[in-house]
């Protein structure tokens, strides 16, 4: 018997430590539609740390069914049927097998169940962030997070972890659709002097949900989710794509959703005395977000303020910057001036929409 024992140890020491192979999307199970039996709960606990597949548990955690009533509140879940909810020191955790040297981010969507302060750990180690998720961009009480993170090793243990502890264990955030995606960060060419100008590296996008993709200030993340940009400002901006939203070229672009609180930078190389232009795109996201707006965008000490009237239905136009470099470093930055909300839903943050950004030098006259 004791030898049995052993045996059983062995195969769960084994189990926690598999690492699945990875793929662009959701990770296995990441989606929670796989559940635990029903042996394994007390009411929706899951007190198997091991009984959602996929999945190791760590803490109090529990099983949330859509539609689930807390209180007078009803718990909605953003796509699918189940989702995870983390309580007083609970995390999930999965080991994904990756590219040491290479960078990953991380998506996932989060929505707060209790009126406390709550965050969320997001951990690949040695690399962690704690993401506050008090403000709420949605009226629909979800968000989509990312995070990223550069591979130490050929494994990554990713960790999602509720700090709190709070009177009620179960006052936690719900979690589902944990997805990540491969980063492979651009160069500069002669064409474009700036990285990622067009904004198509960047978070994983879940498909059949319209909200965007929140991409945190750089005070938290150590790795942008959208590679050669910054994100320089107390709260986070907005990665969209295409096939949700108006965007004026490719399939990604990035909106200004939180006023002067939003801003995107980068720091290229210039020569100082020499002359550039600074070119892009403003518009607006086809999701009612209409107004008079106003993106300020910076070189280095130069500046300009690009008015955009926006009827909420999509549509761009381009402006550019024209200023003379006085270092070797210049950084170029865009913000909103003034804050917006959808005029068709008040409870949801929106602003305007910045795309394919163009650094050259001018030519001389």
């Amino acid at each position: 018997m004791k030898e049995m024992g052993v045996i059983v140890l062995l195969l769960l020491h084994s189990f926690f430590y598999v690492a699945f192979c990875f793929n662009d999307g959701l990770l296995p199970n990441g989606d929670f539609e796989l559940g635990p039996r029903h042996s394994d709960m007390k009411g929706t606990q899951v007190i198997n740390i091991t009984a959602i597949p996929n999945w190791e548990l760590s803490g109090f955690v529990e099983y949330i069914p859509s539609g689930h009533k807390q209180g007078d509140m009803i718990l909605v879940v953003p796509k699918g049927a189940f989702a995870v909810r983390l309580g007083n020191e609970a995390s999930i955790k999965q080991k994904i097998s990756v590219k040491k040297g290479s960078y990953y981010s991380i998506t996932f969507s989060a929505a707060r169940t209790c009126a406390q302060d709550e965050r969320l750990n997001v951990s690949v180690a040695p690399h962690h962030a704690v993401m506050p998720i008090q403000t709420v961009y949605s009226s629909s009480g979800w968000d989509l997070y990312s995070w990223a993170f550069k591979a130490q090793s050929d494994y990554a243990d990713i960790v999602i972890h509720n700090p709190g502890v709070e009177e009620d264990p179960a006052c936690g955030p719900l979690i589902d659709g944990v997805a990540m995606r491969a980063l492979f960060p651009p160069r500069p060419t002669n064409k474009n002097i700036l990285k990622n100008g067009g904004f198509e590296e960047g978070p994983w996008v879940l498909p059949n949900i319209s909200s965007g993709v929140l991409i945190p200030p750089n005070s938290i993340d150590d790795h942008s989710p959208l590679p050669g940009w910054m994100v320089e400002s107390l709260k986070a901006v907005k990665y969209i794509d295409s096939d949700h939203f108006s965007v004026p070229q490719g399939r990604r672009a990035v909106e200004l959703v939180a006023g002067k609180e939003s801003a995107v930078a980068q720091v290229v190389r210039t020569i100082p005395g020499k002359t550039y232009v600074l070119s892009f795109s403003v518009g607006d996201a086809s999701n009612a977000c209409a107004g008079s707006m106003i993106v300020e965008a910076f070189a280095g000490k130069d500046t300009i303020k690009v008015p955009y009237e926006s009827k909420g239905k999509g549509g761009f136009k381009r402006s550019s910057l024209r200023f003379v470099a006085v270092s070797s470093r210049t950084r170029v930055m865009f913000y909103s001036t003034f804050y917006a909300m959808r005029n068709d839903d008040f409870s949801s943050l929106c602003g305007p929409v910045i795309d394919d950004v163009k650094l050259l030098s001018a030519r001389r006259p």
